[in-house]
């Protein structure tokens, strides 16, 4: 008599299925002969992005407005960890980040990555469908100002865990399939934007965006800090929204052979920044077909929260995306 073990078959079909996923992922990542990991980023990680620029830039002005400087901004990144930690929040769990002002949004944004975990941004869904999607319970929401709420904990962190490339740093539900992003997405979708605007040290630069939104993740967060930047609203050199500015933002990717050189095509799916004006970012590339648009490249997501929706979309070595 032949025994069949159905958990054992399944656990087989499940675990095959997830590695064909992973390889469509991977090679929707890639472009040319070039894979992820074989291009160098500075930087292994947003937590190592902030302590580096920080020994690089130590006592220069990072924030016009309150004269704080870079390593008065990590000051703040190390105590906001020790404030999380405190909470019961551990290395590899999601935090879900609510919106706080400006520039406390950025310390929490940098002393959970500092703390080794991902941020989770709910954007307009409902809380409690966040918390299931995410499978967190870690709710962050400083009711009082932050820097009250952190002003006892040390300016020093000790880290149990540091990062990796490969590990996911962000969670958006801009899109309700939900958006994973990995530290490497983050710092090669920066790095691109470096290259094709020019972007050098010191410069004065200002966005006014809706914070908890992959274009504050990516412009207003990350871009300025990449680039060692400083952050003035009182007069900038290079000014980035979504109107009026130097450079502004469009969604409409469905029309991106129609837009102009200082207009950047955002696909949260490709982390954020697809194009500025018809030319694709570094190590990134699109094609428009009928009514979708295929990308691969560097930038291309980590894949949508549901496997099902990836296994559709992520075919022939892109990810497809319809209109």
């Amino acid at each position: 008599m032949k025994i069949i073990d159905h958990n054992h078959d399944s656990l087989f079909i499940f675990f095959t299925m997830k590695t064909s996923l992973k390889t469509k992922i991977y090679e929707a990542q890639s472009i040319g002969n070039v894979e992820p990991i074989e291009y160098m980023t500075p930087y292994p990680s947003m937590r190592s992005l902030i302590e580096g620029q920080t020994i690089k830039f130590s006592d220069q002005i990072m924030v016009e407005e309150s004269k704080m400087t870079n390593q008065g901004f990590f000051s703040y990144v190390q105590q906001a960890s020790n404030w999380l930690e405190s909470l019961g929040i551990g290395p590899n769990q999601r935090v879900i980040m609510l919106e706080t002002k400006h520039p406390q949004s950025l310390i929490l944004l940098y002393g959970i990555w500092n703390l080794g975990s991902s941020v989770v941004l709910p954007f307009n869904m409902d809380i409690e469908k966040v918390k299931k999607k995410s499978e967190t319970g870690h709710v962050i929401e400083s009711k009082n100002d932050l820097f009250q709420e952190i002003k006892e904990y040390p300016e020093r962190f000790e880290p149990k865990y540091k990062p990796l490339l490969n590990d996911e740093a962000i969670l958006s539900f801009e899109k309700v399939a939900g958006i994973r992003l990995s530290h490497y997405n983050l710092l090669i979708n920066a790095n691109g934007l470096q290259k094709a605007m020019r972007i050098n040290s010191r410069t004065r630069i200002h966005s006014d965006l809706s914070v908890g939104s992959m274009c504050w993740v990516t412009f207003q967060a990350i871009l300025p800090i990449y680039c060692g930047c400083i952050y003035d609203a009182i007069e900038p050199e290079l000014t980035i929204g979504t109107s009026g500015n130097d450079y502004n933002l469009r969604k409409d990717i469905e029309n991106i052979e129609q837009f102009l050189d200082n207009e950047i095509g955002i696909c949260i799916e490709n982390t954020t920044a697809l194009s500025i004006g018809q030319t694709p970012m570094h190590l990134s590339e699109y094609n428009l077909e009928d009514n979708h648009i295929k990308i691969k490249g560097h930038s291309v997501m980590m894949g949508y929260m549901d496997d099902s929706i990836n296994e559709t979309l992520f075919k022939d070595k892109r990810l497809t995306i319809p209109f």
